[in-house]
């Protein structure tokens, strides 16, 4: 495909092979799926005109005028990666500059007592499978899709060897938890391989369960907002930085290629900041004519 005629359309078939392309390198199937969305929503905007960097930037203007800047320059690399698989290199365009936040959205944080109020939620509706679920993920910091290799086998060797992206890393499991898990499937006839299963033994679908999750929020009383799986990685994040003050141990234990990325996760709210600063005293008011450092 790199010695095609520079001059290039977007296809439905061109876009075939680009995902041929992103399974041959190796991409995550999440990842294949969310670049070829956005290479979709490109030929729908560009049509059968000849790609030009002129039209790409219009494409990205149009994107900031709808998006947030984040789901803007994941639409960027989609179409960046295919100008690169067709050898078209100077179509690609600059990504927009973000500045890492500094607080995590006080609407989205959620708290260790919401999370508890979840999984009791899920025991209380008899729903055993999606309270373990969520205590799995908070508790080790996995992301949902590597629940496939929380298996029998792993509970019964406290670890677990999670791979993502090519990076094979090795998760611990709380002794508490492996207790629960074995108990669970022995109880569900699972005598090897993956805990989380449906009913017909096929691995949980990530819309279903955040579609159960959604369900649970409403009973347990919590935002709507701060229901959504990776919400319970960022949780295990935050817990683990606050007890250990250790970022690049969080890294490798979060399985991130980049320390930024944990960054982000560690991030508290504002709330939190302001009652930091509350605490400092720094403040000095009169009071009937005397100074106080409060």
């Amino acid at each position: 495909m790199r010695n095609a005629a520079k001059v290039i359309r977007m296809s439905e078939d061109l876009i075939s092979q680009y995902r041929v392309w992103l399974e041959e390198n190796e991409k995550s199937r999440r990842t294949v799926e969310k670049y070829c969305h956005y290479a979709e929503q490109f030929r729908i905007f560009t049509g059968e005109c000849i790609l030009t960097k002129k039209l790409v930037i219009r494409w990205k203007e149009n994107l900031k005028e709808h998006f947030s800047p984040g789901t803007v320059n994941g639409a960027l690399a989609a179409v960046n990666g295919l100008f690169r698989f067709c050898g078209r290199e100077d179509l690609k365009v600059r990504f927009l500059k973000v500045d890492r936040p500094i607080f995590y959205s006080s609407s989205r944080e959620l708290t260790k007592q919401e999370y508890v109020r979840l999984v009791k939620a899920a025991r209380r509706e008899g729903n055993e499978r999606l309270a373990l679920l969520l205590q799995t993920v908070c508790s080790t910091g996995i992301r949902i899709s590597e629940l496939t290799d929380i298996t029998v086998e792993a509970v019964k060797s406290r670890s677990a060897q999670v791979e993502c992206k090519g990076r094979i890393r090795t998760v611990f499991l709380p002794a508490t938890l492996c207790r629960l898990l074995a108990d669970y499937a022995q109880r569900q006839g699972i005598r090897t391989g993956q805990i989380f299963v449906s009913r017909k033994g096929r691995p949980l679908d990530r819309s279903n369960i955040w579609r159960d999750m959604k369900k649970l929020g409403k009973i347990a009383g919590v935002s709507e907002e701060k229901i959504f799986p990776h919400n319970l990685r960022h949780l295990f994040a935050r817990q683990f930085y606050g007890q250990e003050k250790d970022l690049l141990r969080l890294s490798d234990i979060l399985g991130h290629s980049d320390i930024n990325t944990t960054r982000i996760y560690t991030a508290e709210s504002g709330y939190s900041h302001i009652r930091q600063l509350d605490n400092m005293g720094l403040v000095v008011e009169r009071y009937n004519g005397i100074s106080l450092l409060l």
